[in-house]
């Protein structure tokens, strides 16, 4: 797909104009889009005087100047070249670019203090995902916390919920893979460019993304995954939500970040509490005893909080429990209703519902079949 002659749909500006824009030393994402909103076309402002800038909200004279120096020098040459290369490094992996102005641009993203003005995209957004919700947290979760990801990712999925991460290693992945799973959409926003995949190991995972949602950047191709691209980036992740849920973090977890992030834009956060003696869960602890999120223990906590929200999409099902559990033998219920999101060894299940093991393992079996049992090492099982 060509972008080069591409106009917004709502300006006369190119994606090209866009992006040399954004390379004028002191123009950020808010004076571009102040930019575009006052001069609505791009040979306007290429040939605007330092008086016209000027009289910009948020443009002083120093600033006026800086961009006619820039316009008027091999600097404008340079930076149209830079938009080319990236326009060509866009082609090449069938990504586009998604204008502020455009309206495939996110409503829910559009509406935070400092939206980008462009986006790049790999996949599609569609109408339905701005139904959804983020879940993020540490990058060394617990099986405690990769199970309750699984079951809460699960959960929104079958209401139609699109699911928003980073696609780091942990919980975001788990999130990723298990939407995908079930069939769900997802959105990942990634702290480098859309040809650089990090971490390296979730290469299969980006791919899959793709084609059942996208993967998204507001950083230039080539861009690599520098420590302080992804504090920035974690405003998008909420940005994109209804709201975000944080599942195990510590105090200085960029999950962290992106609660804070959601608390600026005004939308809901939702945490789960954990083992208190665990430096996974001090985050979300903490945020819960601050009265900064709501504590979550079932999905009604989140539905209740965003039913006027995703009433759309809501209309048709009662809240309460929706995960349908498939009819079960007296045995299996007897296990399935004595495990928990903790994982428990075999022999004391068996103790505790009276069972041999040999009786407990085939049971086991059966429940792991019907996808209500996950099985760990060491013969510890969890319910999902």
């Amino acid at each position: 797909m060509e972008y080069r002659n591409k106009k917004s749909e709502e300006s006369t500006f190119s994606v090209a104009d866009l992006l040399v824009l954004s390379q004028i030393p002191g123009i950020g994402a808010n004076r571009v889009r102040t930019l575009v909103s006052h001069f609505k076309n791009s040979s306007s402002v290429f040939n605007a005087s330092a008086k016209e800038i000027e009289s910009v909200e948020g443009f002083s004279k120093k600033l006026a100047y800086a961009i006619l120096h820039y316009v008027n020098s091999s600097l404008f040459d340079e930076g149209k070249k830079f938009a080319e290369r990236q326009l060509s490094k866009l082609n090449h992996i069938e990504g586009q670019i998604i204008t502020y102005w455009d309206k495939q641009y996110p409503e829910t993203l559009k509406k935070i203090y400092d939206p980008p003005p462009f986006i790049f995209l790999k996949g599609d957004i569609i109408e339905t995902d701005k139904y959804a919700i983020a879940i993020v947290g540490t990058r060394s979760p617990s099986e405690y916390g990769i199970s309750i990801t699984e079951r809460f990712t699960q959960e929104l999925i079958k209401l139609g919920i699109t699911i928003v991460s980073g696609l780091a290693r942990g919980i975001d992945t788990v999130a990723h893979r298990t939407a995908l799973r079930f069939n769900g959409r997802t959105l990942a926003v990634i702290g480098s460019g859309l040809d650089i995949i990090y971490p390296p190991e979730n290469k299969k995972l980006y791919e899959r993304i793709c084609e059942n949602g996208s993967i998204i950047s507001e950083y230039e191709m080539g861009a690599k995954p520098d420590a302080g691209n992804f504090p920035k980036r974690n405003r998008i992740i909420s940005g994109l939500s209804l709201g975000t849920l944080i599942i195990e973090t510590d105090l200085g977890g960029g999950a962290m970040i992106t609660a804070n992030t959601a608390l600026d834009q005004n939308r809901e956060v939702f945490a789960i509490p954990g083992n208190i003696n665990s430096k996974r869960s001090r985050g979300c602890n903490t945020l819960i005893k601050e009265g900064r999120a709501k504590l979550v223990e079932k999905l009604d906590d989140i539905l209740d909080e965003l039913a006027i929200k995703l009433r759309p999409i809501l209309k048709d099902i009662e809240t309460g429990d929706i995960k349908s559990i498939p009819q079960l033998s007296l045995f299996e219920r007897s296990i399935y209703d004595m495990l928990s999101e903790i994982p428990e060894h075999i022999d004391h299940i068996a103790e505790s519902t009276k069972l041999s093991t040999a009786d407990v393992l085939v049971n086991l079996l059966g429940l792991e079949f019907k996808g209500l049992v996950k099985q760990l090492p060491g013969k510890m099982f969890l319910k999902i």
